[in-house]
């Protein structure tokens, strides 16, 4: 199955949701106009970490999903990207919802792994369940910048028949060796692709770098940025996930009697 994907690798404004959208729909314009399927925003893309008007920000969070919804149904293309959400109890949540061509949510993920270094563990509340979304492109997994360190939560993935993981980001300096590695590493281990958007430009403690990419199951980048905003495009082929397993049996040679996880 073909599937084409933009990478909307922007710098962010911090607090400002209008003004982020205001840019979205140009980036997602032009995803449309290079025949794209489905285009991918960064983490907190909306907002950014905006601690101290988080409360102002959750206030507006119902009509900011309400706004990417539109944006998704108006260019009839899927959408994806983690923003401030509110769950069930009414506590912010770093939220990825991937969108349907009408704007429907598909998926929704709450971050389970919070971040210490940026205070998400002071500010929101972590999400207690995994998702998997049955899409036209096979099942796809969901997961968001800090989680790329957790191997387990890949192969739970993969060993529930996901071929491919949306990951936004905010990663910034100097830990760029090991976001390159570990989405490498990621897709490598449980042949499947992954897809990670990560910013650009700084806040007031951290500098981006970029470097969003598609890695394919055999750890080839079939598209990765720099470190200035860019729209990148490439076309990836999801049939080859079943053609690398069935190569190297990963899965067939697992000896998961012999692992102990739960420690």
């Amino acid at each position: 199955m073909q599937l084409t994907v933009s990478l909307a690798q922007i710098d962010i404004a911090l607090g400002d949701p209008t003004a982020n959208l205001q840019k979205a729909e140009q980036w997602v314009a032009e995803a449309k106009r290079r025949g794209s399927d489905l285009v991918v925003f960064p983490e907190m893309w909306t907002t950014g970490f905006d601690w101290p008007n988080l409360s102002a920000l959750a206030d507006r969070q119902a009509e900011v999903v309400g706004a990417v919804a539109e944006l998704a149904r108006t260019y009839e293309i899927w959408l994806n990207g983690s923003m401030l959400a509110l769950d069930e109890s009414n506590r912010p949540t770093n939220t990825s919802i991937l969108f349907d061509s009408q704007g429907q949510p598909a998926g929704l993920y709450r971050k389970i792994h919070l971040f210490s270094l940026m205070d998400e563990d002071q500010h929101l509340a972590a999400g207690q369940h995994l998702t998997t979304v049955e899409t036209p492109w096979g099942q796809n997994g969901l997961a968001i910048c800090y989680d790329l360190r957790f191997a387990e939560m890949f192969r739970s993935y993969a060993l529930q028949g996901v071929n491919l993981v949306f990951l936004p980001a905010e990663w910034p300096h100097p830990r760029l060796a090991h976001w390159r590695t570990l989405l490498r590493a990621r897709a490598i281990e449980n042949q499947m692709f992954m897809i990670g958007v990560n910013r650009v430009g700084s806040d007031d403690k951290s500098r981006f770098f970029g470097h969003s990419a598609i890695i394919d199951p055999w750890g080839n980048a079939l598209v990765e940025a720099g470190e200035s905003e860019i729209l990148l495009t490439a076309t990836l082929d999801t049939d080859q996930v079943a053609e690398v397993r069935q190569k190297i049996p990963v899965f067939r040679d697992r000896r998961p009697e012999l692992y102990r996880l739960n420690q």
